[in-house]
């Protein structure tokens, strides 16, 4: 919605590196050589000959191998094994831990934050105990930045280092963890691999942030303006995901997409699901309870995908007074469908 005002989220801050596009290379193919001609009658060797083999192609008949054998665990179960939605409702502490103004994760103390989280996750649990509460963080880990840097790409990947710290907290305090992307004038296509690595980690989950998504905006820096992302670049994503799902045998991964305005995601009629992956549109504007419960309606309820998420500020939402952060109770009694991926920022 145009009335929402998003501040900058930048900060030094990020960096994973991760997967391949998952239309490339397939380890362990290429050429072989077919075995030499087993004939005891033979006078003399036959040389073998080299057959070629198309490795993208044999990668697409994996691909749908996997999906199809998913496909077929869902219409039996419902679900694949192990997967977080719809059974768990995820509420995640947003932000960066090397950064005070992105967010609540990395604004306060750890340990005083851990505290408050565990305050936020009695409130959710007792709001609804038809439902356990799965605790997250989402760590920001590539992120915009207001300057180009020496590639142009405005964007900047947390260390190896940032990132294992932040996982080894999700361990600590038995929460999933989200790595979430902000590509700048990068693209997904270029980034996501960056983090594959991290992906492998059953606990590790992944955002992708429209607003910050620049390429097609030339000359455009980031926080200028809304930036967008098609039906296309969420598919890649999913597939790059459910790549690692099968090739890890790793339960399924969930997505989040941020979305506050129409644009900041095109096409979204065309996003093609996949078991592998659970997708979550999720409203991340802020604003007086009124406007937020208006932009969950417009972009994220009528537009429907597969999830739904909603986000709270702690420092924008209140302001200015008599605002308020939604409660919890005001979250599930006024949002239709019920959100079962809750950020706070």
């Amino acid at each position: 919605m145009s009335s929402f005002t998003r501040f900058s989220r930048f900060s030094r801050p990020l960096l994973p590196a991760l997967g391949l596009i998952f239309s490339l290379t397939l380890s362990g193919c290429g050429t072989r050589t077919e075995g030499e001609t087993a004939d005891t009658k033979a006078t003399a060797e036959v040389p073998a000959q080299p057959v070629v083999v198309d490795s993208a192609a044999l990668k697409k008949q994996v691909m749908l191998r996997d999906s199809l054998k998913a496909d077929s665990i869902v219409k039996k179960s419902g679900q694949l094994p192990g997967a977080i939605l719809p059974g768990k409702r995820i509420i995640a502490f947003y932000g960066n831990i090397r950064s005070k103004g992105m967010g609540i994760l990395g604004r306060e103390p750890k340990e005083q934050m851990f505290r408050k989280f565990e305050g936020v996750l009695k409130e959710w649990q007792a709001a609804d105990p038809s439902i356990p509460v799965q605790a997250a963080l989402h760590n920001v880990t590539i992120t915009a930045q207001g300057t180009a840097g020496k590639d142009g790409k405005w964007r900047l990947m947390n260390s190896k280092a940032t990132i294992e710290e932040v996982l080894s907290w999700a361990k600590e305090h038995n929460c999933i963890l989200f790595l979430d992307v902000q590509p700048g004038h990068s693209t997904l296509q270029a980034e996501l691999p960056k983090l594959e690595q991290y992906l492998k980690d059953p606990i590790v989950h992944l955002g992708i942030d429209p607003e910050f998504s620049l390429s097609t905006m030339p000359g455009v820096r980031p926080n200028q303006k809304i930036g967008t992302l098609d039906a296309k670049d969420v598919n890649f994503t999913i597939n790059f995901l459910a790549r690692i799902v099968s090739e890890n045998k790793l339960p399924p991964k969930v997505l989040t997409v941020h979305r506050f305005t129409r644009k900041m995601l095109t096409n979204y009629k065309n996003i093609k699901l996949d078991p592998r992956v659970q997708v979550v549109m999720h409203m991340d504007g802020h604003g007086e309870p009124t406007l937020k419960k208006d932009s969950y309606h417009d972009y994220i309820q009528t537009e429907p995908v597969q999830y739904t998420g909603f986000k709270l500020f702690y420092e924008y939402d209140a302001r200015p007074k008599p605002h308020h952060i939604m409660t919890p109770t005001e979250v599930l009694t006024q949002l239709t469908p019920k959100p079962l991926y809750i950020q706070y920022q």
